[in-house]
């Protein structure tokens, strides 16, 4: 029996694979900020950023680029080209997560110190508007709090104004905002001035109230995390073990890169 033309074109098409033009499937969420997120090495361990613990909390197709810096402001992140290394690499569709304060607020060092209703703002603006000229999502999150109680047990702020003037320029730029500074504080009050050494870097020989250990980076990653949901930055799809326990052994430190 002869086959007709149309069944013998129907066979053809059969046979060869149906490719279909899908949409990006995975994104990048990139840190621009400080050593409270940094990653971290083994000569500093058990020092532990949390930018170190959120790929715990996200979906593999959200991968995590991490470019925060030790000892950086907002302006020495941009003046040194750090913003620019994020934005040559950056695509649509991808985020970009700044947070800064702790070295913007050292007003004797003019290579850092910004003031927080001015050159605060413009440094931040400046990364918010390099994302969105390359399609990429800016997100702003206020500084995560320092571990500092008075005399009463009660936690105590840190950074002045700096949280009220992220605040107030998301808002005039309509910015994704996630509140780490009273989110923090918050965790901190519930869980009181002893219990929240297991949560920063102390030590045998240091006592760190600025910088985490494991148990604080999780916890911390775990807020952005949960703010990155409320705020609807990511599906609940890209989210994962927010009411789950990790274990600080997940945490690793890598050998220092070779200078």
């Amino acid at each position: 029996m002869s086959l007709t033309r149309r069944q013998v074109s129907s066979a053809a098409l059969a046979a060869v694979p149906l490719v279909r033009k899908s949409r990006r499937e995975s994104r990048t969420l990139y840190i621009a900020g400080d050593s409270t997120a940094a990653q971290k090495y083994a000569d500093a361990a058990p020092e532990t950023g949390w930018g170190m613990a959120l790929p715990f909390f996200l979906r593999k197709a959200v991968r995590v680029a991490n470019h925060a810096v030790n000892g950086r402001s907002s302006k020495s992140f941009v003046d040194e080209g750090r913003l620019d290394t994020i934005l040559a690499e950056i695509r649509r569709g991808d985020l970009l997560l700044i947070q800064f304060a702790h070295n913007d607020e050292k007003a004797t060092d003019p290579a850092r110190y910004t003031e927080p209703w001015t050159t605060y703002q413009e440094y931040l603006r400046l990364c918010v508007e390099g994302a969105r000229a390359r399609g990429a999502r800016p997100v702003l999150a206020t500084p995560v709090e320092r571990r500092r109680f008075d005399a009463d047990g009660d936690a105590r702020p840190t950074h002045g104004d700096y949280p009220a003037a992220m605040r107030a320029l998301a808002a005039k730029e309509g910015v994704a905002l996630l509140d780490i500074e009273a989110l923090s504080l918050a965790l901190w009050q519930r869980l009181g001035a002893e219990e929240t050494k297991s949560y920063f870097n102390w030590t045998a020989t240091e006592q760190d109230n600025t910088h985490f250990n494991p148990p604080g980076a999780v916890a911390v990653a775990r807020l952005v995390a949960q703010e990155l949901l409320r705020t609807r930055v990511l599906a609940r799809s890209a989210v994962v073990r927010l009411d789950e326990d990790v274990p600080a052994s997940w945490i690793t430190w890598p050998p220092a890169p070779a200078s």
